[in-house]
């Protein structure tokens, strides 16, 4: 499967050491250049994510044109816009975005989505990775990931793994 990733799941991967995991599960990855931008001014800025790199393995491309639904949602940020675009434009139909108005335009637009929870079940049901749990122990607290106790407990379910543990 090919993939154009918004900032989010990308840089928090990347954050967790474990942005290999993309390649292992993707055929391709793609990025407009607005992430890899988001993703640099994020590492300079954001002492959470001092030093990362965006990954060299992620295809960084540039939309020929933003179409006028994207342009015209407020809701969206520039890296959102731009994804869909990307995705929309090569006829990639699945997008990893985490943020709810990127999710909510890709699949207004017909995309299917996932997110960052998503590619580290995936991982895990693949046994890419031991244990989902510490995984999302230190991003929701050294990233600051947010994520609900349902949605924590059913991530947790997904990958095979107690949530009462």
């Amino acid at each position: 499967m090919i993939v154009v990733t918004d900032t989010s799941v990308v840089l928090n991967l990347c954050w967790l050491h474990r942005e290999a995991l993309l390649p292992d599960i993707y055929e391709e990855v793609f990025a407009p250049d607005e992430v890899a931008q988001e993703f640099a001014r994020r590492a300079a800025d954001d002492a959470r994510f001092s030093g990362l790199r965006f990954p060299d393995f992620i295809t960084v491309a540039r939309p020929a044109a933003i179409p006028h639904v994207l342009a015209a949602n407020l809701d969206l940020d520039p890296g959102e816009k731009a994804a869909l675009a990307l995705a929309l434009e090569r006829g990639i139909g699945h997008v990893l975005i985490d943020e709810k108005a990127g999710r909510t335009a890709a699949l207004a637009l017909g995309l299917n989505v996932s997110g960052l929870l998503a590619v580290l079940i995936e991982a895990k049901q693949r046994t890419l990775i031991p244990e989902l749990r510490p995984l999302l122990d230190a991003l929701t607290t050294g990233a600051q990931f947010w994520m609900g106790a349902d949605l924590r407990s059913l991530a947790l379910r997904r990958a095979g793994e107690n949530p009462g543990s």
